[in-house]
């Protein structure tokens, strides 16, 4: 997400620490390497130069010029004036009033609109809402049998009878109040670009449907050209907000950036994977934080609450403190972190990694999927006993447990090894001894 811009920017700020005080010259030469990185995001101009006039007017300050720590007060300059250019507050989506309260979902072909409908659906099931899909894209071939197959697979039902969308939108909401449901989601028509057809179809369904919400789901790849799109939508058709989609893939961080800046409607969800549950909050101060390398705890433990069973959790934390943890306990931690995300992703929300953003990137590289898959297979070739009494593991059992994995005596060494590391560090830790002068174990016990 954004690793080109927040590896431009990172290097920007490492330039501002080396030095001591700032004078106003060196503060224009980082922000015009921040403008050029910005640029180079398709940030759009207007939006990157009213950031950085913000920016620079703080950062040539008294108050900065003259702290002992500058460059770390442009930093956070840069943090809260690039919060403020996301959106500011965070604006949670709600939905509620009428019943149904209907939610109308626009956007051209390939902006992944038809599942960010799916994904919206089971967010909103998650909440205790009980919605209903309407497929009223009757432009693109297969877009009906897709949210069907969405919708089953979320448990949600979905309403397409019919051919004339309008009409097909409008009897849908009836649907909606006969079977109980108390939130509608409509699929509309996209095209390949936006053009006059669109528009009118969609101002057509918002008419006789008179959505709570009118959402825009944008493609983050596209950068500038899904800032048209919106500027387009607003003008026809009034968007209350956005879905960014796609920020898991070469997302530059045009979109992102200059999305709310340039309509002033709020971003109110990004789609962060291709599963259905990958949809956040779009928060602006955390992911100013992403995207200043700084991390997002915050976001990465609404995730583990979510995700993660609460009494396995609990149960381990117990074992942890009783110096008990074990290659059993290990593999039920396993399958819960993997509840997350892939190990990349979670590591880039833990701010102050050992060795910084390099060293974070380092050691998620270090630490792949096909690693974790390994250290799974190994220890499920073990007997239970061998799981919570891994000091019995001889020679003989090593290679029987190697075979049954596929994995050589090797892996399997090394795995115990480094498992025991850890073990011994999470011991010290519990002990009350800390982090402190501990040096960070270089390798996870994954291989």
């Amino acid at each position: 997400m954004f690793d080109t811009l927040s590896d431009r920017l990172d290097g920007v700020f490492k330039k501002l620490r080396s030095r001591g005080k700032l004078h106003p010259k060196q503060v224009d030469n980082a922000l015009a390497d921040i403008r050029t990185a910005l640029l180079e995001a398709d940030v759009a101009v207007e939006v990157a130069d009213d950031l950085l006039a913000r920016v620079r007017t703080r950062a040539v300050s008294e108050e900065v010029t003259k702290s002992l720590t500058p460059a770390q007060q442009v930093v956070k300059i840069m943090d809260e004036e690039l919060t403020v250019t996301l959106g500011g507050e965070f604006h949670p989506f709600t939905v509620g009033g009428a019943s149904p309260a209907v939610i109308m979902l626009a956007g051209v072909q390939g902006s992944g609109k038809t599942t960010a409908c799916a994904k919206l659906a089971k967010h909103l099931k998650g909440k205790g809402k009980r919605p209903l899909l309407i497929a009223a894209d009757l432009e693109r071939p297969a877009a009906v049998e897709q949210l069907r197959t969405l919708g089953k697979e979320i448990g949600v039902p979905v309403w397409s009878e019919g051919r004339d969308p309008v009409r097909l939108a409008k009897n849908g909401v009836k649907e909606a109040q006969r079977s109980g449901a108390d939130v509608v989601i409509i699929d509309t028509a996209g095209r390949l670009h936006v053009d006059p057809d669109m528009m009118k179809q969609a101002r057509k369904i918002k008419d006789v449907t008179k959505p709570q919400h009118v959402v825009m789901a944008c493609d983050a790849m596209t950068g500038q050209d899904a800032v048209i799109q919106a500027r387009a939508f607003m003008d026809d058709v009034d968007t209350t907000g956005f879905i960014l989609t796609k920020l898991d893939g070469d997302a530059r961080g045009g979109a992102a950036l200059s999305m709310t800046a340039v309509t002033g409607r709020p971003i109110f969800f990004a789609g962060t994977g291709e599963k259905l549950d990958d949809l956040e909050p779009f928060h602006p101060d955390r992911m100013a934080g992403r995207i200043l390398g700084m991390g997002d705890v915050l976001t990465l433990i609404e995730k583990a609450q979510d995700k993660v069973d609460q009494e396995t959790a609990a149960k381990t934390a117990e074992q942890l403190l009783k110096g008990q943890f074990t290659l059993e306990d290990f593999l039920t931690q396993l399958r819960e972190m993997r509840k997350l995300g892939p190990i990349q992703d979670i590591m880039k929300m833990l701010p102050g990694m050992p060795g910084g953003k390099a060293g974070m990137k380092e050691l998620a590289e270090a630490v792949d999927e096909g690693e974790l898959s390994r250290a799974e297979a190994i220890i499920l070739s073990m007997t239970l006993q061998e799981r919570r009494e891994p000091a019995i593991i001889s020679g003989s059992r090593r290679l029987r447990i190697a075979n049954g994995s596929g994995a050589t005596t090797a892996d399997v060494n090394a795995l115990l090894k480094d498992f025991e590391g850890a073990r011994t560090m999470m011991r010290t830790m519990m002990g009350g001894k800390g982090m402190k002068g501990m040096k960070m174990p270089t390798k996870l016990p994954t291989r």
